[in-house]
């Protein structure tokens, strides 16, 4: 029996986690479950998958889910520490870390120092502190596995070969919602969240609608394969059928098809390296009429172009693209700034950074701060009021 624990819960990923976790039957337990600050969303999980334990980071809402849970054995975590708390329960020996932005660094590495394997959605903290995360999963013997349906894709084609058999990884791309779209102006919050394919949260909406997700994600390869930056290339891929591919030494490239539906890849990374019957429709390649190819415009989506940028720059660069990108979406989502100036302002300060060469945690942690304050001032140079 593996006793799973689920942070961000309440968030897309998570809400996914625990429907694949019910279909796997009792073999695999929701015992542990968090959010942010969603009390509610999470006090019906509670009662709906009965864990032993349940955390919320925003201390407020403690009311909320006592009145809830009355009667209940829930244990009840809240604060800062609770997501730490919950990954170092004797009970939990796999953690789901779905959590969005940065923040899911702290209990990831507390997860993999404690010798837990850990299914990792939450990309942030491995562009941010990708070193540190890779480092300490070597040292403890911990299997780092992708939730990401283009990271999980790679993962399963390499199936433990050596970096060295690998000429290229080829991250696809559905292209976002603008892929056709002639120009990024005048752009409105609405048509960024609306993807022609994926059901995602806000955040990686606009990520996907400026494709800094796929930098993100490219910055991610390279920390989760030990591939350079160079041998990762990104090609559109609208149908979104074909997840990635891995071409390598010889000429032959495998890769991994299926319909597109994200609880593939997390079922995938809780049963690994075992297979069981899912809930995806399965893949009828006799319905599939075509499957088109086309290169990024990289004029039009420059986000790609910084991710290689920040990997030849090296150490803390690809926290501060990270740091200065999610103060942005967040002050697009609040109807702060235009569409067209997130790229245009990450580009900025990558531009004004100095890198701090193999990072410890704290520099990494000022490099994020010193991002976001730049971002901050810059905007304010032109005119925003945040």
């Amino acid at each position: 029996m593996k006793k799973i624990a689920i942070l961000g819960s309440t968030g897309s990923i998570g809400r996914n986690t625990l429907k694949v976790i019910k279909n796997l039957g009792d073999e695999y337990i929701p015992f542990a479950l968090s959010c942010n600050t969603n009390a509610a969303a999470l006090a019906e999980q509670a009662l709906t998958y009965h864990p032993k334990v349940i955390a919320i980071v925003q201390k407020e809402s403690a009311g909320i889910l006592e009145k809830k849970l009355a009667g209940t054995n829930i244990k009840i975590l809240y604060g800062e520490n609770a997501l730490r708390e919950i990954v170092n329960l004797e009970d939990v020996d796999f953690v789901l870390n779905a959590i969005m932005g940065s923040a899911g660094f702290y209990p990831t590495l507390e997860a993999i120092k404690k010798g837990k394997d850990v299914a990792l959605a939450n990309k942030e903290a491995l562009v941010a502190y990708g070193e540190t995360i890779m480092e300490n999963a070597s040292t403890n013997n911990v299997n780092i596995i992708p939730v990401d349906s283009e990271h999980s894709a790679i993962f399963q084609c390499l199936n433990g070969r050596q970096s060295s058999d690998v000429k290229k990884l080829i991250l696809t791309s559905s292209g976002g919602p603008f892929r056709e779209r002639p120009d990024l102006n005048n752009i409105s919050l609405k048509e960024t969240l609306s993807h022609p394919v994926w059901n995602m949260g806000e955040k990686i909406s606009v990520d996907s609608a400026t494709m800094m997700n796929k930098a993100l994600e490219i910055i991610e390869a390279h920390f989760l394969f030990n591939i350079p930056g160079e041998k990762i290339s990104v090609v559109i891929h609208p149908e979104c059928i074909i997840h990635s591919a891995v071409e390598f030494i010889d000429g032959s490239v495998i890769a991994l098809l299926s319909t597109p539906d994200m609880k593939l890849p997390i079922q995938y990374s809780i049963t690994y390296p075992e297979r069981k019957p899912s809930l995806t429709k399965t893949l009828n390649l006799n319905t599939i009429s075509k499957l088109t190819f086309e290169d990024v415009n990289l004029s039009k989506f420059p986000a790609i172009n910084l991710a290689y940028r920040a990997l030849e720059m090296g150490g803390t660069a690809t926290a501060v693209l990270n740091a200065s990108n999610e103060f942005l979406v967040n002050a697009f989502l609040n109807k702060k700034i235009r569409f067209e100036d997130i790229v245009k302002t990450v580009e900025f300060i990558l531009n004004k950074h100095i890198p701090t060469l193999h990072p410890s945690i704290e520099q990494v942690k000022d490099a994020e701060q010193w991002a976001k304050d730049e971002t901050k001032i810059y905007l304010k140079t032109k005119g925003y009021k945040l």
